[in-house]
């Protein structure tokens, strides 16, 4: 069984997702990082353009968002090779409902479309176009054919627009899908009569709130609670729940409690171990994950354990260990896309496939989609995990302006070097343009400097009796390791 905290203030909402008091899920997001990109507008067309075909549209904002004539859905109805100029289909002062494709960047407004798309959990709806589809990604033939049929059977006969299977869509129940279908077509009912009520511009629709998704895609039938600590956002999201996903409404609780939700439960502990490059297992071994680029690693070591019987023995329990914890970190910090890890080595065959089906059943439990292969030549298991958001360390972190993500500095020896082969280049470079430098001066951090006075002075002196001028030096406290710069004076 699961429990759900949310804790909201206006600058940020966080959800944990919690199974026998263990947080198994956290998720963060911003009100600033909040994004327009599927929200829904009245819009009044302010200017046409015929020349870039295109026309600005105020929707409310500080700048007037663009609408270029391909994303009219008009245009994509007519069947024609070549769609009728901008100027035919709209006009200055037309009241038009658009919804947000492309967020502002800079100076540029942003990018609207007048083809209306709402998602859901399992389906997106498509107002104005009657055709239901398959996602790509779901490759089973028999699986495309038996949803297509599935939904072609719930679709009500009133029913004008489409909708497409989306991938998440794949092996779910037939009361999940036909739920996410009412949902969609509630919220559709909603946008149009309040296109006909209110003036042009009014946002009419916007992109759940986290909160509001975690209702919708998160809490199940296994979830026992959902503890939300403001009482304002508990009402709103009540009233949420109440409409769209009632049977989610009876779980809600308010916590009034005087210490903070997510003191109570630890749950800032949690979220310092989530962005933690290793993490201790209870046997006394541990898990170095590098998460990069290209891909993310997570190398399984014995550290301290010592097991009673063999190394054998020891290696087996300290992999069926970390298949666990693997399986709750991927959740935990939403690691996504490929992912490599590098159990210890097990020469058993049987040990090998034991470890595997246990991280598998542990992956049972994670609601994002995955595969994962066998071990490879190399002992290696490969899998792949859906990126559905940002991982935890990217919402929470940036890269170190200092090492530049590298995670490692240079010495203040290699440093001192580098000083010194800069120097003699500076002093080279100056005289041959016959230029006369009276003295070079080091910028550079404390522990640079400590090193130039101490063991690497005799360095330092013979340096400047070579290229016959003085060497000073000047700490700079603002200036970190690696940082320096060499002033001619």
């Amino acid at each position: 069984m699961e429990d759900v905290l949310i804790n909201i203030t206006p600058q940020e909402t966080r959800v944990a997702v919690l199974a026998a008091g263990v947080v198994q899920e956290l998720h963060v997001e911003r009100a600033a990082s909040r994004g327009l990109v599927g929200n829904v507008y009245l819009g009044r067309v302010a200017r046409v353009l015929p020349g870039m075909q295109s026309a600005f549209v105020d929707i409310g904002l500080e700048r007037a968002a663009f609408l270029h004539v391909a994303d009219i859905w008009e245009t994509r109805q007519s069947g024609q090779d070549k769609p009728p100029p901008i100027e035919r289909l709209v006009h200055e002062g037309d009241a038009l409902l658009v919804q947000v494709v492309k967020d502002p960047i800079g100076t540029k407004g942003a990018r609207l479309s007048t083809q209306i798309s709402l998602a859901g959990r399992l389906l997106v709806y498509l107002p104005h176009d009657p055709h239901i589809g398959v996602s790509q990604r779901i490759e089973d033939e028999a699986e495309r054919a038996h949803l297509r049929e599935l939904l072609q059977r719930l679709v009500p006969a009133d029913e004008k627009g489409g909708y497409i299977v989306r991938t998440s869509a794949e092996d779910a129940a037939e009361a999940d899908i036909a739920a996410d279908l009412a949902y969609l077509r509630k919220r559709w009912q909603e946008i149009a009569e309040a296109a006909k009520k209110v003036p042009a511009p009014s946002l009419l629709y916007q992109e759940l709130s986290l909160a509001q998704r975690v209702l919708r895609d998160v809490v199940t039938e296994q979830t026992q609670t959902v503890q939300i600590d403001s009482r304002e956002n508990f009402l709103a999201l009540q009233a949420f729940a109440n409409q769209y996903v009632p049977q989610v409404a009876g779980k809600l609780v308010h916590y009034s409690g005087e210490r903070p939700l997510f003191d109570l439960y630890q749950i800032d502990d949690e979220i310092e171990k989530a962005l933690a490059r290793r993490v201790d297992l209870k046997s006394g071994g541990y898990l170095i994950i590098d998460q990069t680029e290209a891909m993310t690693t997570i190398d399984v070591n014995t550290g301290g354990f010592v097991g009673t019987r063999s190394l054998d023995d020891t290696i087996f329990k300290t992999n069926l260990e970390a298949a666990h914890a693997i399986a709750r970190q991927l959740r935990l910090r939403n690691l996504g896309g490929i992912i490599v890890i590098d159990f210890i080595d097990m020469m058993n065959p049987e040990h090998r496939d034991a470890v595997l089906a246990e991280f598998r059943k542990a992956l049972a439990r994670d609601r994002t989609r995955m595969t994962v292969s066998g071990f490879t030549a190399l002992g290696l298991v490969e899998m792949t995990r859906k990126r559905t958001r940002e991982s935890l360390a990217h919402v929470l972190c940036e890269p170190c302006p200092v090492c530049g993500g590298r995670g490692e500095l240079k010495t203040a020896r290699t440093v001192c070097y580098e000083i010194l082969r800069e120097i003699l280049r500076e002093a080279r470079q100056f005289g041959q343009a016959g230029q006369s430098v009276r003295e070079f001066r080091i910028l550079a951090s404390q522990p640079v400097i400590d090193l130039f006075l101490e063991e690497e002075s005799q360095s330092l002196a013979m340096l400047s009796d070579f290229i016959g001028r003085p060497i000073s030096m000047q700490v700079e406290s603002a200036y970190h390791q690696e940082q320096y710069d060499v002033v001619l004076m």
